[in-house]
């Protein structure tokens, strides 16, 4: 119990007494998660809706690619990842391993079949007759689009939310991918699995404490939002 303590007083410290490292390591942890979840859901969301609202040959194994996609373990998508950037593989010749580049990689192929499988559900769900009564009004086909996104748009807010939290406190993947190097690659998972490892219990409960503050403060913005679009429903 005094270790819990230790490390609220410790997170304190290195919160408000503006700890250099833990700072950097913050940032690091929202740019890399930040950008692989924007890129998500700009791919994830037009991916989705092309696949409810179109009908074609093989759509099943599509979907259910997705939704495979979905509950793929990160350690499996750290590893193909690794494969492709490693010297040897198909991209290597970009030296992107244990690159702050190739965790965002690993993270937009975490991201994306989450944001693409939400928005896919939700916009099955959408009445049929509400596109015809969109496409009756003059709308053109990019119109309609918009205009069932809009229906759907707490549904998608959900879909970031569960796609940030699958990214922001990702391990395995990110790690692999990365390496976990102290002032280059290491992010707040990272360094608090570096800090258990060594047996600085304190610390790592500092950082867990900052992860779950940054987790919390995240989400708490896009539910206000959500909220916010569901009273005006």
């Amino acid at each position: 119990m005094q270790v819990i303590w230790d490390g609220i007083n410790e997170a304190m410290r290195l919160i408000f007494g503006g700890d250099a490292d833990v700072l950097q390591i913050t940032l690091r942890s929202l740019w890399v998660s930040g950008l692989a979840l924007l890129i998500a859901v700009l791919i994830g969301v037009p991916v989705g809706s092309l696949i409810a609202l179109r009908h074609f040959r093989g759509r099943r194994l599509v979907v259910t690619t997705i939704n495979t996609g979905m509950a793929a373990p990160p350690v499996v998508v750290g590893l193909l990842v690794a494969m492709f950037l490693t010297r040897n593989g198909p991209l290597g010749q970009f030296r992107l391993l244990y690159s702050t580049w190739a965790m965002v990689i690993a993270q937009v192929i975490i991201a994306f079949p989450i944001v693409a499988g939400l928005s896919l559900a939700a916009l099955q769900q959408l009445d049929l007759g509400l596109r015809q009564q969109i496409a009756a009004l003059g709308a053109g086909r990019f119109q309609t689009f918009l205009a069932q996104l809009r229906e759907i748009r707490i549904a998608l807010l959900a879909a970031v939310m569960a796609a940030f939290g699958a990214v922001i406190s990702e391990v395995g993947a990110v790690i692999m991918v990365g390496g976990n190097i102290k002032g280059q690659t290491q992010v707040l998972t990272g360094a608090i699995v570096q800090e258990t490892r060594i047996g600085r219990f304190a610390i790592a409960i500092a950082l867990a404490i900052i992860l779950m503050a940054l987790a919390f403060g995240t989400n708490l913005a896009l539910t206000m939002i959500q909220q916010k679009g569901r009273q005006s429903v």
